[in-house]
């Protein structure tokens, strides 16, 4: 394996996210020349610095071998949370190292967790930088995972084949340069109607553009200490459910439907999973809060439950109301939305409903074979077959799942956290989700969590954005062929 290719590929990256850096201190400039400019400008300074040697030294390659191309993926990942600390730990404040750690890991995984207990605090350039890093991530993912490492040929890393289902296949039987400009176009067009539809609904530009951006990545920071529940407005929970609900469709069936082709959102089977999933998940907390006596009307109870189901499964981790103080049903249903979230090919975390699905297909061929041992049972999704290996992955992908999900629990009960906190904090990490219940609640943060915890979490959201086995596999490269 050539390092000093790979070093170049993660310093183009690494200029990206400097100019992010330098665009949020732009910000910080117009509002006023705050006090994140000069450590935006220093952090930007230092980031492109140390992305610009590899491209001064090392000649570009047009050939890239499979395993080059994965550490190419990894190794943004790592370095983009980094950097991503630069900011955090110039401007100072609540940043320790430990803090900016976890900030800029769950910014660039989209997870939205912060441990921040006042982030209004934070000068415009700060907060815009929070919600930019969230926004790369978001976009990352999808180009990362599904546009560089198919184009390096036949994979068998586990995040490639996971992630390319014969959904998301269907979906880019296109030249690597039109994927590019598929995801471009739907990610940004997402963002700008978020953007405007939150301006014209009552926000002002800076707060729109902001839940714009991480709406779209499905991630959740916001500029309010108290989130979307700051604005009280049926208008903007409304257009945010849309947003979020939209950002967890396939980017490839959400192109294919605007652009009018057969293979659109409206003949996916897990599209349709998807969409009947959000509903019933709103109406069964909407009927168990209004009858508890939570909310005034089923009408009232049906926004709030339907919100913070799509904000869940969707793993964005907006919040309109203190789940906390919801029935034990609601809580049950939300833990299930986060555990299952959203579609594969989406800025989405968590299992994915596509594995849901086929996890299902398998237990029912299971059944169905056991009372016809000689029968050649085929599993399909969207009508086509899916191969044994691709079964054999989500199978084992699941089973890591939830064994992390375990470690998580277990760890975090030995740091001193209550079993409601431990498990649906674990949850939130490894799905990318943000709050959980219990003291990292829809209304709290993480900033009371031991330091030794939240740099597990870190770790937990990591090989969650990673696919588990994307991250894993780098400590056993020396058994790669």
């Amino acid at each position: 394996m050539r390092v000093d290719v790979v070093l170049r590929y993660i310093g183009m990256v690494m200029l990206f996210i400097a100019g992010f850096m330098l665009l949020s201190a732009g910000i910080s400039w117009l509002g006023g020349m705050d006090s994140s400019f000069y450590p935006l400008l220093l952090a930007a300074l230092l980031t492109a610095l140390l992305g610009a040697f590899p491209l001064i030294f090392v000649e570009k390659k047009e050939q890239l071998s499979n395993k080059e191309g994965f550490c190419i993926v990894v190794g943004s990942w790592l370095v983009a949370c980094a950097v991503g600390m630069f900011p955090y730990l110039i401007w100072g404040g609540e940043f320790t190292l430990v803090n900016a750690l976890f900030e800029s890991v769950s910014g660039f995984t989209t997870t939205g967790a912060t441990v921040l207990t006042d982030v209004e605090a934070l000068p415009r350039g700060m907060q815009f930088w929070r919600i930019a890093s969230t926004w790369i991530g978001g976009m990352g993912v999808v180009m990362f995972a599904l546009v560089i490492l198919p184009s390096m040929g036949r994979s068998k890393m586990t995040l490639s084949n996971v992630e390319l289902s014969t959904l998301a296949k269907d979906n880019y039987r296109y030249r690597t340069q039109i994927i590019v400009q598929i995801l471009l176009v739907v990610y940004l067009g997402l963002t700008v109607l978020a953007t405007l539809s939150l301006k014209l609904a009552g926000m002002d530009w800076f707060d729109a553009v902001c839940h714009g951006m991480s709406a779209s990545a499905t991630s959740g920071f916001s500029t309010r200490n108290a989130s979307v529940a700051y604005y009280n407005s049926p208008l903007i929970d409304t257009i945010l459910i849309f947003v979020m609900a939209t950002a967890g469709i396939h980017f490839g069936l959400i192109y294919a439907t605007v652009t009018g082709k057969r293979n659109n959102i409206f003949r996916s089977e897990v599209t349709r999973w998807y969409i009947g999933m959000l509903l019933a998940g709103g109406i069964v907390i909407a009927v168990s809060l209004y009858a508890a006596d939570l909310y005034p009307t089923l009408s009232a109870a049906f926004r709030y439950g339907l919100f913070q189901f799509v904000s869940l499964t969707t793993t964005t981790g907006f919040a309109t109301a203190d789940t906390n103080l919801w029935t034990p049903l609601a809580v049950v249903v939300l833990i299930f939305g986060s555990l299952v979230s959203a579609s594969a090919g989406s800025t989405s975390g968590g299992i994915k409903i596509n594995r849901l699905l086929l996890a299902g297909k398998m237990m029912r061929v299971r059944l169905k074979q056991q009372q016809h041992p000689n029968a050649v049972i085929r599993i399909r999704m969207d009508g086509v077959v899916q191969e044994t290996e691709l079964l054999h992955a989500v199978m084992t992908f699941i089973v890591a799942y939830l064994v992390l999900i375990l470690l998580g629990t277990v760890f975090a009960t030995v740091c001193g956290a209550d079993l409601t906190t431990a498990f649906s904090g674990a949850v939130a990490m490894i799905g990318n989700v943000g709050p959980g219940f219990g003291a990292v609640g829809s209304m709290n943060n993480y900033a009371t969590l031991p330091g030794a915890l939240k740099v597990f979490d870190a770790l937990l959201m990591l090989l969650g954005r990673l696919e588990i086995f994307g991250l894993i596999q780098l400590f056993f490269m020396k058994w790669w062929r």
